[in-house]
């Protein structure tokens, strides 16, 4: 089976000249598009204010579902008053929000994009850890029933933004985009830009995801057809978008298949090989949507996205929907 490929026409833009939101600057770190005045006035007359939900979770207090519970509970004020409405509009530069007594910073975090290698053994959860060392709060991971050494790692991902010219910018929360069991080693992206996240892995974004699979045994063209034709998940039959059997590499004995899916369901790869007749050995995600894996990035490791980088999986996403 072939991998389908589209091809995006490029649109020029019009109206180069127009002015857009002046709050808008390069998260690369660049100068300001706009003056300071410019922002003021935007922010003071023209910004639209945000569900009090939304902007508790942007702020790194917790996930948009825990911000709500925690609003339900009677935990959040706004300007004295407790509010227990999580659609409620606010705008966090005029309004005074407090959670549980805390004050909610007026500077929201910005927003991180990463690519881990997860090595395998590392498993993420939802729960929120605060990190003794470094307090930083981020989605941990567990091995087993204890933090594995990498979480360590992980944790000191939101470290990477703090420094002498970002003074009094809170904390960021860290979550995965998307899953990899815990048996499953390499590539995941961490952010805390929560409508991202949501784009990449919304079933409607069928974001092509690439897995090695290495494999024990020999491997014929029977079990090649028998992976193209697919096997039933979750009461769906998912098909592979594209499978072959990789060449032989000299330092490895063991046969490889490269499998793109797109269906994104629990253990889809594994069982796709399973339903084959095949004993896997180990897998591998190397590539989600247009951005792969680096081949120098070691286990544990993780690189910050360029810009490039996550417009190349914005890209995808939209392309695919």
């Amino acid at each position: 089976m072939a991998e389908a490929k589209t091809t995006k026409k490029d649109k020029k833009k019009k109206n180069d000249n127009k002015p857009s939101t002046p709050s808008a600057s390069s998260s690369s770190g660049s100068a300001p598009k706009y003056s300071k005045a410019a922002r003021r006035f935007y922010n003071e007359k023209i910004r639209e204010p945000q569900r009090l939900s939304k902007v508790l979770a942007a702020a790194g207090v917790a996930s948009r579902r825990s911000c709500e519970e925690l609003i339900f509970e009677g935990k959040v004020t706004v300007n004295g008053s407790v509010c227990t409405s999580p659609q409620t509009r606010v705008d966090v530069l005029k309004d005074s929000i407090y959670v549980n007594g805390n004050r909610l910073s007026k500077k929201l975090p910005p927003k991180l994009y990463f690519a881990l290698n997860k090595p395998k053994g590392l498993v993420f959860i939802l729960s929120v850890y605060k990190c003794a060392d470094t307090g930083i709060f981020a989605q941990m991971a567990r091995n087993q029933n204890r933090l594995s050494p990498y979480s360590m790692t992980i944790s000191r991902v939101g470290l990477c933004f703090q420094n002498k010219t970002n003074p009094g910018i809170p904390k960021p929360r860290l979550f995965t985009v998307g899953r990899l069991d815990v048996a499953t080693t390499g590539l995941i992206l961490l952010t805390n830009d929560g409508d991202f996240a949501q784009r990449l892995s919304h079933p409607s974004s069928e974001l092509a995801k690439e897995y090695i699979a290495t494999i024990e045994g020999s491997v014929h063209k029977r079990h090649l057809l028998a992976i193209s034709d697919g096997t039933q998940i979750e009461g769906v039959h998912c098909i592979p978008d594209f499978v072959e059997l990789l060449p032989v590499q000299p330092d490895a004995s063991r046969p490889r298949i490269r499998v793109v899916v797109h269906e994104g369901r629990n253990h889809e790869v594994r069982e796709l090989i399973k339903n084959a007749g095949l004993q896997l050995h180990s897998l591998k995600r190397v590539r989600v949507g247009g951005f792969k894996l680096p081949s120098d990035l070691g286990l544990g490791k993780y690189v910050e996205l360029e810009q490039p980088d996550i417009k190349l999986l914005e890209g995808n996403a939209q392309k695919s929907t």
